[in-house]
């Protein structure tokens, strides 16, 4: 089969390698659409990869073209996502269910070869069957979704309540959908781009509030009666954002970061005693998995897409570029602020 493998720092070759048989409890995928994940540029263009040559890509959607022995809840045709996470269902972290934090997991994409070919070869536990009125493209945006549920899932969300979501990137899109879906009083995101705090407003925002435009906290604590958010999501990793959110949370508050600085992060005293007065929860999330693997949060994305209470908006996909032109998709990320949004890779035939 044809696969974009990095075979060195920088360079992806499209090249013909052996392709993936199915085993016992696996199925074979033909991909259709496989995204660029902010993980895999370092692997990329950092000596990031775990080893060289390597197949990346681990969002993903296809068709199922053959099932192996013993699989029984998935058939030839079923349309599906794939759930990355290989953990080892063996130690405490996993025992308990808690499978994002398994110490000893493997991962489709990054720690064996991955979605960016014709096939891949995943057990059948991970695959998610979609309908087939959802598109690839869709399909192959399961994980950004996902991660934005774990975190509401982690932040002991219940409705009827202000929530203020940071960051108006694709996973804050998500956070703030599902902040609705699960009823919210009013959701707010927060961003510094006019472009994406109009696409909030296309997606379901109740109100947005551009952090660039002077008095703005005024406005998001006026928008509360002054009590401040009940839930508040982090999901930008930016310090900024994350010392943003103390300062609008309620009394009581429940705070979750999903998102991951790249910085060093640092408070006044002043600013951390916001936390001490408030007694607001702090926690933070990572990845998207929950019992029975893969989780709620993958079968819940299936059933909201399908019903269309969670929505896709085309402004996610920054370009779609064939599996052939990988070496060129991944160059483009070379230019400071080029991308916005996400890159898929697509096998056209």
């Amino acid at each position: 089969m044809k696969a974009a493998v990095v075979v060195a720092n920088e360079v992806v070759e499209y090249q013909e390698i052996e392709e993936p048989q199915v085993e016992p409890g696996t199925i074979k995928v033909k991909v259709k659409a496989s995204g660029i994940c902010g993980s895999d540029i370092p692997r990329v263009l950092h000596n990031g990869v775990h080893f060289y040559p390597i197949v990346l890509g681990h969002e993903f959607s296809g068709d199922v073209v053959e099932v192996g022995e013993g699989v029984e809840n998935i058939k030839v045709g079923d349309r599906v996502s794939g759930a990355p996470l290989l953990p080892c269902m063996k130690c405490d972290d996993c025992q308990k269910g808690n499978y994002s934090l398994c110490k000893h997991y493997s991962f489709i994409g990054s720690r064996q070869q991955g979605s960016n070919a014709d096939y891949v070869v995943i057990p059948a536990t991970n695959a998610v069957v979609f309908d087939k009125s959802i598109s690839y493209e869709q399909g192959a945006m399961f994980e950004p979704s996902t991660v934005a549920l774990h975190g509401v899932l982690c932040n002991d969300y219940k409705g009827g309540d202000y929530v203020a979501v940071l960051g108006g990137g694709t996973i804050g899109m998500f956070t703030m959908q599902w902040a609705k879906i699960f009823g919210s009083k009013k959701v707010v995101v927060f961003d510094i781009s006019e472009e994406r705090l109009e696409m909030a407003k296309r997606l379901g925002a109740d109100e947005v509030v551009n952090t660039l435009e002077e008095g703005f906290m005024e406005k998001a604590k006026a928008i509360t009666g002054s009590k401040g958010y009940g839930y508040v999501f982090e999901t930008a990793g930016q310090p900024v954002t994350m010392r943003m959110g103390f300062e609008l949370a309620a009394n009581k508050a429940h705070v979750c970061f999903i998102g991951t600085p790249h910085v060093d992060l640092t408070f006044t005293p002043a600013m951390w005693e916001n936390m001490n007065r408030k007694e607001f929860k702090l926690t933070g999330s990572w990845m998207s998995y929950s019992a029975p693997f893969p989780g709620k949060e993958w079968e819940l994305t299936a059933h909201y897409f399908a019903t269309g209470q969670l929505k896709f908006d085309p402004a996610f996909v920054f370009k779609k570029v064939p599996m052939s032109q990988a070496q060129e998709a991944f160059q483009m990320f070379k230019t400071p602020g080029l991308v916005q949004g996400k890159v898929l890779l697509v096998n056209e035939d």
